[in-house]
């Protein structure tokens, strides 16, 4: 339990420590007026306190992933909450900072808009492409999830048991449907409405739930008697070596740490959803001196949120078998009603699981509101009128996208998760790369995001030839490298080029004289 709290304390060192670098490298201009009062609609450009801000940022970015993820990357035992600590204070907050920062200096812009900008045109279509994949996923993914965890409460409050509980039985599947449709309703109010109306009145009742969440289930977890890292097999205490061992019950070889912990723990650590949430926010805050709170910290609480779940998964089960096949037999969510049901009590437990309910369901708001503003910008770009203050205008973006979100709640959790954590973790990437390019332009000591920029490049690319269900994996395999050392040998080998190939080009391509001489930084706008 020591462990634990000595990385709270880094996260939370990391946050007055590293996070005022990144306030000094940037420059904050507190007398600068921000786009909430700049460019004020009263729908989504509306002022909010600093605290509010904060609150909805992180529900905003703390959907399922820090829960979920930790949980899976559990598995891999302690190197999971290495990759969360350093994750947190050296990628993930700072992607955040940034992202938020540069979307404040350019009117409240989305991340396709920074990305076009800063790093060029055709960037900003592809980002457009991914980050919009990466929304809908978001929303169908943290559609699904709080629905099931919703049907099981409910299930057990009707004392259902056996038979009834089960996929394909009439009473367990029209409850589900029956939670879907009501979390589907409340999505669409909450896309259309300013975002005052519902987001900014309801979260604090959110929140709260989250922070009894968060409270409860650190409390089970030093009050219940469960040794830490038991599953593991480390009751004697937990070697430095123990950080760098693969406890993966399929093999090492198969599931190797190395890309696999960086793209299954992505909130948490780094995330490029939230690059996607973060300009909603921008556009809400009141003062540049208030971003460093609302969003370096707003990350470091996500992290300290995804440390509680990974030692969830590390010490609530006996062994690491169980909790394989515990994740398997239902998902990430079934681990979180056991525990929680377990660990606090049936009150307790319905309370804790309504917290993690809340993460969900806040973030899958968001996304298809983050969905709807980012088309409206696309095509107001091209001269097309998408003024997202007519409500007609509104609907005619909104009803396509839950049409396709409805769709999508079809397809096989496993293959959503593959698919959202690798668009999750290259939208992030691009962000780094264009917050990098922002301080190089200008520059500013641009090292801060360009070592995680090259690292993220990295992981993206070895995971893209690694995967053999949606990446290129299977291509080895045809040419005499399925075996899986040799697999990964490929992979990683691919990783390195293409993160060195995109290292080269970003010095050449963005030095500051080139920048200025073709007119890429307008500092009326940045500065």
């Amino acid at each position: 339990m020591v462990l634990f709290f000595f990385c709270v304390a880094l996260l939370v060192a990391g946050y007055f420590i590293y996070g005022a670098l990144m306030e000094k490298i940037f420059v904050i201009k507190p007398q600068r007026q921000t786009p909430a009062y700049a460019m004020g609609d009263g729908v989504d450009y509306v002022p909010m306190s600093r605290a509010k801000v904060w609150l909805i940022q992180v529900l905003n970015i703390a959907g399922t992933g820090p829960i979920f993820g930790p949980i899976l990357g559990a598995l891999y035992g302690p190197v999971a909450m290495l990759w969360i600590v350093i994750g947190c204070v050296f990628a993930g907050a700072v992607h955040d900072y940034f992202c938020g920062m540069i979307s404040i200096r350019n009117g409240g812009a989305s991340i396709p808009t920074m990305a076009g900008r800063y790093i060029g045109a055709p960037m900003k279509h592809i980002i457009n492409f991914i980050a919009l994949t990466l929304l809908v996923l978001v929303g169908v993914v943290f559609f699904t999830s709080p629905a099931g965890l919703l049907t099981s409460l409910t299930e057990q409050i009707l004392g259902r048991s056996g038979e009834a509980v089960m996929k394909g039985n009439p009473l367990h599947d029209n409850l589900a449907l029956t939670w879907v449709c009501i979390i589907f309703v409340y999505y669409i109010i909450a896309t259309l409405l300013p975002i005052d109306k519902i987001i900014g009145r309801i979260y604090p009742l959110f929140g709260a739930l989250l922070m009894f969440m968060t409270a409860g289930m650190l409390f089970g977890l030093l009050f219940e008697g469960i040794p830490l890292f038991q599953t593991v097999g480390l009751q004697n205490g937990v070697s430095l070596s123990d950080f760098f061992t693969n406890f993966q019950p399929k093999g090492g070889n198969e599931l190797p740490i190395w890309p696999l912990i960086f793209v299954t723990i992505t909130c948490g650590a780094i995330s490029g959803f939230h690059a996607t949430q973060t300009p909603m926010m921008a556009r809400c805050t009141e003062n540049e001196r208030e971003a460093r709170f609302i969003f370096y910290g707003a990350m470091i609480t996500e992290g300290v949120i995804a440390l509680i779940w990974c030692m969830v998964g590390i010490s609530f089960y006996p062994d690491m078998q169980v909790l394989q096949e515990t994740i398997k037999a239902g998902t990430p969510s079934k681990v979180v009603y056991d525990a929680a049901m377990s660990m606090l009590g049936t009150f307790g437990g319905i309370l804790a699981v309504l917290g993690v309910v809340v993460l969900p369901i806040t973030s899958g708001d968001t996304a298809f509101r983050a969905a709807r503003l980012q088309i409206a910008e696309f095509l107001n770009g091209y001269g097309l009128n998408a003024d997202q203050r007519n409500l007609g205008k509104r609907l005619m973006i909104t009803v396509p996208l839950f049409v396709v979100g409805v769709i999508l709640t079809k397809v096989d959790f496993s293959v959503l998760w593959r698919y959202f954590s690798w668009a999750n973790q290259t939208t992030a990437t691009i962000m780094l790369w264009t917050a990098a390019a922002y301080l190089y332009r200008h520059g500013k000591f641009h090292w801060v995001c360009t070592i995680p920029a090259i690292f993220m490049t990295q992981i993206c690319a070895c995971y893209l030839f690694f995967d053999q269900k949606i990446g290129f994996g299977w291509i080895w395999a045809k040419v005499g490298f399925g075996e899986p050392e040799r697999l990964w040998q490929a992979a990683m080998t691919c990783g390195v080029i293409i993160a060195a190939v995109f290292t080269v080009l970003f010095f050449i391509a963005f030095k500051p004289e080139r920048a200025k001489a073709v007119g890429g930084i307008a500092p009326a706008l940045d500065d």
